[in-house]
């Protein structure tokens, strides 16, 4: 059986459906080829920018930073050891005068006590006299004794006064050594090279015995009671109790403002008081400059009751790098500027914040460690940087 053929209608029906096809695909085409094209835009957001400072590490020491007043190592009042009225005051017996060790500061009449050493030395001549003749009694008492020409009672007689006598010869020679040195105590003497602080006496005073004549103190070392919070004391070589290790040698530098200048002395802690302070948990160390007063010519003397600040030269530690305080961004961290621009957050071991300085271990040569502040900056992040800020050594 033969199949019909389509016909004509059919025909141009297909043709129809298939032209509208072609040309909507062409259309396609052309608006695709002819639309906008998008195009990636530039957001216009730059990596932070940031200074940096390149370390060194080195030798640092540490140092503990106090304030305090100066004052006299020795101090003392001089005291009359004799009464009797005052015939003279030296010239340096004045408040502020300076005198030399056994300068005669103030003079005692002196005749009273030249008539006591007269009495005392007349009084050693009688009993030297007496002495000697009941030795000599006592010896012809003992020949006696040996032919049996005295009875004993005689004998032990004469040895009693033989006794008395010599305690009546040691009682004149106390008296006549009291009696020089009262005499000598006439004239009171300076005990050191010192300063007086204040004179209670003049010419023609009359003073008693144990009287207080003038406040002195010496010149040969002046003292600084330093007090260093407990947390410091792990800068310095002392033991759990705060006791200065003796082996130490530590340098203190002691500096002030005076006559319009800033002025600067050296001296030497020696010791700690023996207890911390419960209320500020303070440990009092005490410095010592010697001789305060003979200074260079320009330089002031380093005068007592002077208030001065001190820098205590402590520990030195290996590997340490002085950073600017603002290069912490926490409490242990740091940013350090990797050679591709890229930020690394380093834990370091900040071993005191002294000021703007922090003392930190945990970095090497040449890194480079950022001085801006980036809040939250994760690990990687990059950067750009705005120059070198200076190269830190370990040492201040």
């Amino acid at each position: 059986m033969s199949r019909a053929l389509p016909s004509w209608t059919t025909i141009k029906r297909y043709l129809g459906s298939f032209s509208i096809a072609v040309v909507g695909l062409v259309l396609m085409v052309v608006i695709v080829a002819t639309g906008p094209v998008t195009e990636p835009e530039d957001s216009g957001v730059q990596p932070p920018l940031v200074r940096f400072v390149e370390v060194r590490p080195g030798l640092a020491r540490l140092t503990v930073a106090a304030h305090g007043v100066v004052v006299p190592k020795t101090e003392s009042r001089l005291v009359a050891e004799v009464s009797g009225r005052i015939v003279s005051v030296a010239d340096s017996m004045v408040s502020g005068g300076f005198f030399r060790r056994d300068d005669v500061l103030v003079t005692i009449d002196r005749v009273d006590y030249e008539l006591a050493l007269e009495q005392a030395r007349a009084r050693l001549s009688s009993a030297t006299s007496e002495l000697a003749q009941a030795r000599r009694a006592l010896a012809r008492q003992d020949r006696l004794t040996e032919t049996d020409a005295v009875s004993k009672s005689n004998r032990d007689e004469a040895e009693n006064r033989q006794l008395l006598a010599e305690a009546s010869f040691r009682e004149a020679t106390a008296q006549e050594k009291r009696a020089e040195r009262d005499l000598e105590r006439t004239r009171v003497v300076a005990p050191y090279d010192g300063r007086v602080r204040s004179e209670l006496v003049d010419p023609g005073q009359f003073v008693n015995r144990g009287e207080t004549l003038a406040n002195l103190y010496s010149v040969d070392a002046a003292e600084v009671r330093l007090p260093v919070h407990d947390e410091d004391l792990a800068f310095l070589p002392v033991s759990l109790g705060g006791t200065l290790d003796p082996a130490a040698r530590l340098t203190v530098v002691l500096r002030a403002r005076f006559a319009g200048r800033e002025h600067e002395w050296r001296g030497r802690i020696v010791r700690t008081e023996g207890e911390i302070d419960p209320g500020t948990r303070m440990v009092k160390m005490i410095a010592v400059v010697q001789r305060p007063y003979d200074q260079p010519e320009g330089k002031p003397p380093l005068t007592v009751g002077l208030f001065v600040d001190a820098e205590i030269e402590g520990r030195e530690v290996s590997n340490a790098v002085v950073l600017p305080r603002v290069a912490l961004q926490s409490d242990v961290h740091v940013h350090v500027i990797g050679a591709d621009d890229r930020l690394e957050v380093r834990k370091v071991e900040v071993l005191r914040v002294l000021g703007e300085e922090a003392y930190v271990l945990g970095l090497r040569r040449g890194e480079r460690v950022s001085l801006t502040r980036l809040p939250g900056a994760a690990e990687g992040l990059r950067v750009r940087t705005a120059g070198n800020g200076g190269a830190l050594e370990g040492s201040p």
